[in-house]
């Protein structure tokens, strides 16, 4: 296939400048050109891409990802889908296995699966143990080209299904801690995680104000004040510029004062920021955790 800059960027998370960026400093791609003489990029850039994007998100720099050959890069993929292996093999029992029926679209099977870890497990530990993991897993699989774009989005939908149902067996009479206002900026469209958070919130007996995805920010501005939330929680994961970032966690500062404001996503992008006292930074599961315990 032949994809567009604007179209990589949907694909990858990485901001076009940012492309533009790491092909003028670092050569990290290398696009055609139609007879027309516009640039394009094909499969194979979408994943070198992905794969370079992989490596820095783990902490590598950038310039040492681009420099790195396929061979190099085929090496650390390894070592981060090893890594993805769980501890207990009750746990690893489980991800295997979804993963062999999804890659046969065998969605009885998963579905099945996915309940007997709810029965064995708990619901909480399922999405920390085996689903989460397995998201982890399917991407780095996509970019080992062990597995194509529509078998990880058939897991990813069912994976959304089982939320849903799990957050629909939280009655809203059994809200009565804080409010808490969920979404995901305008250009951000990976719910899961928010949808995990909206669970584990009305779990703990919390309100919550589900947005979604892709939210302008006067949209934002609207709900909030229709519904005067205690705490904001969302997800910045895409790359890019550190100075629009903090700008607009600086916008949901001025905007909200009266809000706590918490927020989750890619480590590599919101660890070169400086937040402040009214933001939380939510590292992984563990401090989300923590602030139910903590934030009322």
């Amino acid at each position: 296939m032949q994809y567009s800059i604007s179209e990589l960027e949907q694909l990858s998370g990485v901001s076009s400048h940012n492309i533009r960026i790491w092909e003028r400093r670092y050569n990290a791609l290398k696009p055609s050109r139609t007879t027309g003489n516009k640039r394009f990029y094909d499969d194979d850039q979408l994943k070198r891409l992905l794969n370079i994007t992989g490596l820095y998100y783990s902490g590598h720099k950038i310039s040492a990802a681009c420099a790195m050959g396929q061979s190099e890069i085929d090496a650390m993929l390894q070592q981060e889908f090893d890594a993805t292996i769980a501890v207990e093999n009750r746990y690893e029992y489980y991800i295997s296995q979804i993963i062999s029926n999804g890659l046969t679209y065998n969605e009885q099977q998963v579905n099945q699966l996915i309940a007997s870890s709810f029965e064995q497990n708990g619901v909480l530990e399922t999405y920390k143990f085996v689903l989460y993991p397995l998201l982890v897993r399917l991407g780095l699989m996509w970019r080992k080209e062990s597995l194509c774009p529509s078998q990880e989005h058939f897991l990813s939908s069912i994976i959304r299904q089982k939320l849903y149902t799990a957050i629909d067996n939280h009655s809203v009479e059994e809200q009565l801690a804080a409010s808490w206002l969920l979404f995901l900026p305008e250009d951000e469209d990976h719910d899961i995680g928010l949808l995990l958070a909206s669970y584990l919130l009305r779990s703990a007996g919390n309100k919550v104000i589900y947005l979604g995805p892709k939210v302008p920010f006067f949209a934002l501005e609207s709900a909030v004040e229709a519904t005067r939330p205690d705490n904001l929680f969302f997800f910045m994961t895409r790359m890019r510029p550190g100075n629009e970032t903090r700008a607009y966690v600086s916008d949901l500062c001025k905007t909200f004062q009266d809000s706590g404001i918490f927020i989750s996503g890619n480590p590599r992008l919101l660890s070169e920021l400086n937040f402040p006292d009214q933001v939380k930074w939510l590292k992984d599961i563990r401090d989300f955790e923590n602030v139910l315990e903590t934030v009322k």
